[in-house]
């Protein structure tokens, strides 16, 4: 709870009391605030000094800002340079433009496969002189286990794309990346009683739509309800779209990413007319076999943008079972968990104030209290890795959405567009922001605002917005 009764701490605040008055107020006064808990760390970024605390001991609910520490321990497992590849393979003779005998799709955990990635190993194929495959297409997702879904997901989540399946292979509609999912666009028809008209990214047999939406009059109601039935791939679309009105968009994380995957390829295949004989399946490769074509994923450099930016929880997944793989050799969450906790600690940070049960934070379990996240925010500094790592940030105000992110549309004043630096975090009840602040003064100051036990989390964002502002006018 909020109330007088809990001072704030200001440890080395000399420079700074005006600022500390100006928080204190907000956070004793703002009546969103009433009944919600506030953890607020602010450093100095040249010497690390808490300048503001409060509450920054307190173990709160980080959402997303936990992704600032997969991103960071990722960074130093992998490293920047580090690259996802897939491999297309057999271990059949080719005779007569016939593989006599199965062809292996092998994913290892590249987020970022396009349907155009697909077209590409295709042709490959196409070039060897392949024309048919007497065999099976096997797909091989056997670098991570098979536990789709982060302990704490809500079943609520299942058909979202920020909930969707984690698999060794898997696929994205567009450059955003969100892996296993598609995009579903819906407009109007050209006149009132038409159906809507329903598009799917990538152009797929994967899915079924089912279309029970109706075009309305200019002056109806918009709503459109897009829903994946559970453990299935059918996807209803119910609800009014008045003509005229603008595409709805939606993102829906599929069943079995996997399948999905190798349908894509699949379709690829068939593209460059090579015809599958068999069926599609899933296994393992075997030794004996060897790889026709590969392909490379962005350096996780590159890959960090759409991750951090756009907060892609699918990404932060994948993360820690390649870390878990890469280093205790197994990609599961327990193995990637460990290895997150100990690099996390390598930074000076407690890992035993925290509780930490996924990478993305979309765990309503997860604790961290904001003195650590700043902690960890001031030693990356140092890091030969930390240019990629503060390019991944969203920025104040920056329209570009990969640039911006998820800040792009936040703090548009001129004391904070492009001089704020966060990552954000929203669950249920939950609104959090840390990351850096260039001050009118011209120093960088670290902030870690965690708010938790929100009415509504939209307000919090609100408050975020104000106290980051009030550290810009430094």
């Amino acid at each position: 709870m909020i109330s007088a009764a809990i001072p704030s701490i200001q440890v080395n605040a000399n420079g700074h009391e005006n600022m500390v008055q100006q928080i204190n107020q907000l956070i004793q006064n703002d009546p969103d605030l009433k009944g919600g808990i506030a953890g607020i760390s602010i450093r100095s970024a040249t010497s690390g000094e808490i300048i503001y605390d409060h509450q920054g001991d307190i173990r709160l609910r980080p959402a997303s800002n936990m992704k600032l520490f997969t991103a960071a321990a990722a960074l130093n497992v992998l490293g920047e340079n580090y690259t996802f590849t897939t491999e297309v393979l057999t271990n059949a003779q080719v005779k007569k433009n016939t593989l006599q005998g199965n062809l292996f799709l092998k994913g290892k955990g590249d987020p970022t496969l396009l349907k155009a990635d697909f077209d590409k190993m295709a042709l490959e194929i196409k070039k060897l002189g392949i024309k048919r495959i007497k065999g099976n297409l096997v797909g091989d997702d056997s670098r991570y286990d098979d536990v789709r879904y982060s302990l704490d997901l809500p079943w609520s989540d299942e058909t979202t794309y920020y909930g969707a399946q984690i698999s060794a292979l898997t696929a994205s509609p567009t450059t955003n990346y969100d892996s296993g999912s598609v995009k579903v666009k819906v407009k109007p028809g050209i006149k009132s009683g038409d159906k809507v008209a329903v598009e799917v990214t990538p152009k797929t047999n994967y899915v079924k739509i089912v279309n029970h939406a109706e075009t309305v009059q200019e002056d109806g109601k918009k709503e459109i309800i897009i829903e994946r039935e559970h453990a299935k791939n059918t996807i209803t679309i119910e609800g009014t779209l008045p003509v005229k009105a603008k595409t709805v968009n939606e993102w829906i994380g599929l069943w079995d990413p996997t399948r999905y995957a190798i349908t894509l390829f699949k379709q690829s295949l068939a593209n460059q007319g090579i015809d599958l004989t068999g069926k599609i399946t899933t296994g393992t490769v075997p030794d004996t076999a060897k790889v026709l074509t590969s392909h490379q994923s962005m350096p996780l450099s590159e890959l960090l943008v759409p991750f951090m930016k756009l907060s892609n929880n699918v990404h932060a997944e994948i993360l820690i079972k390649e870390m878990g793989r890469v280093m205790k050799g197994e990609g599961s969450w327990e193995k990637g968990l460990t290895v997150l906790e100990t690099e996390t600690a390598k930074f000076g940070v407690n890992t035993k104030t925290m509780v930490i049960r996924d990478g993305s934070g979309i765990s309503h379990v997860d604790l961290i209290p904001a003195n650590q996240l700043t902690l960890l925010l001031f030693a990356v500094q140092k890091e030969k890795w930390f240019p990629a790592y503060l390019n991944s940030l969203p920025v104040a105000g920056v329209q570009n959405k990969m640039v911006g992110g998820s800040l792009r549309n936040r703090m548009k004043n001129s004391s904070t567009v492009g001089k704020v630096k966060a990552k954000t975090g929203t669950i249920s009840t939950v609104s959090t922001l840390s990351g850096y602040v260039t001050t009118k003064s011209g120093q960088t100051l670290i902030f870690s605002i965690m708010l938790n036990n929100l009415l509504d989390d939209s307000e919090g964002k609100k408050i975020e917005d104000r106290l980051v502002t009030i550290l810009a006018n430094q």
